[in-house]
């Protein structure tokens, strides 16, 4: 490809279901490389396995790529130079370039039925050698007529050796060439055949694909030989693996819908961090990027060759940093939907706090009651539960009405300035001795948050509510 051809690069996902990670990498890196060199990025559809479509499968691919800030600069929703971007309405162009093949003799009517090819095939197995289609082929065939399917003959039986932008150099044997389907009898073109065409009118330049399809790549090349095509850039990616490492990540394992990830509270630019650096790194320390930054460290150089292990230990942590980044305000926004029962006034001293125990949003849905319940709902816990050690009611009820006291005469604006209010008077008396009954009497609870924050967050007039129902009881 010559150096000064404008980058185009495009991301053609089938509507079959969810968008999982893998795919979404793929996404990912040819936005990325297109945003790079300021190239154009495609988002287009292959539609054309009708028997395996899901619907609602495309309003789901645009709604998961958006979430993670990819935007298209062509594509199935927004039109463009190139359109339609749906396969389905591109047979136009499959039957023109299908009759090209057919005028130079490197296309014909597969001549077989299904039942037929099946029995070539367990023949072979029978023989124990490699069914090739093209061993078949008759002499010549009836004119195509779009009723059966079609077959590309491959012009020439040799070796292929290729460059591969992340793989470099790979080669195949003969025994990889063979005559593959390139329109099925419905009138659909296959893979093999469709992407290729698209990939020419559309000016693709580099292509990212899974691995699965390096074994493929002699038919294409044979292909794109026979339409006198320059092919684009193959950059093969490395498959993503399961978290034990040892396969490639499949379902099972927890390869689930990427916005499944949007549901459970994780920010997308976590999200896009995380794929980036599944099978990429621009080398040097620096883990936590924008979305541009990455943009800006993007290479092919450093894709990596080998498998990524999908490490959600490793998701939580970036999402965590990245949360720690945002803005007060915006960690605000993040944490409202899962705390409604929440007053403004207590959310909003409490933002800190949440953002310092929680790795993701979604997180708040079980821990919430469990750690912050007792800022909207007073403990109710028996009096023994107060005392520290072998500290008797006397100590406990003197060493609280002291710290109401103490709160009584001072600023409520920040948990530091009663922090520093109280903490001379619990060095006097032994931190245990004052925190502990205080930290009880306010929460409820043996661990929380430190009773400075809590004290700040309820307030001045619900903390000594809460430490006047305590003396009650110590007096009782």
């Amino acid at each position: 490809m010559p150096n000064n051809k404008k980058v185009v690069t495009r991301f053609a996902p089938s509507p079959t279901g969810f968008m999982h990670v893998g795919g979404v990498r793929t996404a990912l890196y040819a936005w990325a490389w297109a945003r790079k060199n300021n190239g154009t990025f495609i988002l287009r559809i292959e539609d054309t396995d009708k028997a395996r479509e899901v619907e609602g499968s495309i309003p789901h691919i645009i709604e998961s790529l958006k979430w993670l800030g990819i935007n298209w600069d062509e594509g199935v929703d927004i039109g463009g130079e190139h359109a339609p971007y749906l396969q389905s309405e591109r047979l136009d162009s499959y039957q023109k370039y299908a009759k090209i093949l057919i005028e130079k003799g490197y296309a014909y009517t597969d001549p077989y039925t299904e039942e037929e090819v099946s029995a070539f095939r367990a023949q072979a197995e029978l023989e124990k050698r490699a069914f090739l289609y093209r061993e078949h082929r008759l002499e010549t065939t009836e004119i195509w007529d779009g009723k059966k399917p079609l077959r590309f003959k491959v012009p020439e039986i040799k070796s292929y050796k290729w460059n591969d932008a992340v793989r470099g150099e790979l080669t195949a044997g003969e025994e990889a060439l063979d005559d593959f389907i390139l329109i099925k009898s419905d009138g659909y073109p296959t893979y093999n055949f469709a992407h290729i065409i698209d990939d020419l009118e559309m000016g693709v330049t580099h292509v990212m694909r899974a691995d699965e399809f390096i074994a493929s790549t002699p038919k294409f090349l044979s292909l794109y030989e026979a339409l006198d095509i320059v092919p684009p850039v193959f950059v093969t990616l490395p498959p993503i693996l399961s978290p034990e490492g040892n396969k490639k990540l499949g379902k099972r394992d927890g390869a689930k819908d990427i916005l499944e990830y949007k549901k459970e509270g994780y920010l997308p630019e976590a999200m896009f961090n995380f794929l980036a650096f599944l099978g990429w790194n621009p080398g040097g320390e620096q883990e936590i990027m924008s979305p541009m930054e990455i943009v800006e460290h993007f290479s092919l150089e450093h894709i990596h060759s080998s498998g990524a292990m999908l490490n959600e230990e490793k998701l939580l942590w970036m999402n965590k940093e990245h949360m720690k980044k945002k803005s007060y305000e915006e960690q605000l926004v993040g944490i409202k939907p899962y705390m409604t029962e929440y007053s403004d006034e207590i959310l909003e001293r409490l933002v800190p706090t949440i953002i310092d125990r929680i790795n993701f949003y979604g997180e708040l849905h079980t821990i919430k009651d469990i750690e912050f319940g007792f800022f909207i709902k007073r403990p109710q816990i028996e009096r023994e539960r107060v005392l520290f050690k072998d500290d008797g009611v006397d100590v406990a009820s003197n060493n609280l009405e002291n710290v109401k006291n103490i709160l009584k005469d001072i600023d409520f604006s920040s948990a530091d300035i009663i922090k520093q209010a109280i903490m001379p008077y619990a060095e006097k008396e032994g931190k245990g001795n004052v925190l502990w009954p205080l930290r009880m009497t306010l929460s409820g609870q043996e661990k929380s948050v430190d009773p400075f924050t809590i004290c700040f967050v309820l307030g001045k007039e619900e903390s000594i509510i809460r430490i006047d129902e305590m003396l009650k009881k110590l007096d009782s």
